[in-house]
């Protein structure tokens, strides 16, 4: 007798503007550990250090990664078939710059006229 497993499809991750160049730009190992953390995302689960940021927009988070130096990814996963990611950066201080919150703002803008446009 054959037991069937359900599984849960995987999001699609799609990559805004320079993103997913500036994730190829950090070492090594905060890739390696940007992209655990985004498969978590892709299949249901939560990234494993992350925050809300209700300041550019509504189900926008991001994921936090410490290695020596500071490293965000911004994203929403709020959709049913997609993951966002809109934005990508090394923190250099302790809040995250205006010019940060704001690209990931206009990006976000973006994908949702997009997506009204389908």
């Amino acid at each position: 007798m054959y037991k069937i497993l359900y599984t849960k499809s995987m999001k699609t991750i799609q990559f805004s503007g320079s993103t997913l160049d500036d994730i190829k730009a950090f070492p090594d190992k905060v890739k390696q550990r940007i992209g655990y953390q985004l498969h978590r995302i892709q299949i249901g689960e939560e990234p494993s250090d992350w925050k809300p940021m209700k300041t550019v927009g509504p189900g926008v988070r991001e994921i936090r990664i410490k290695d020596g130096d500071q490293y965000r990814v911004i994203y929403i996963a709020s959709f049913l078939d997609e993951v966002y990611v809109l934005h990508a950066f090394q923190k250099k201080t302790q809040k995250t710059a205006k010019r940060d919150l704001d690209i990931a703002k206009q990006r976000l803008k973006a994908i949702q006229n997009a997506r009204r446009e389908k």
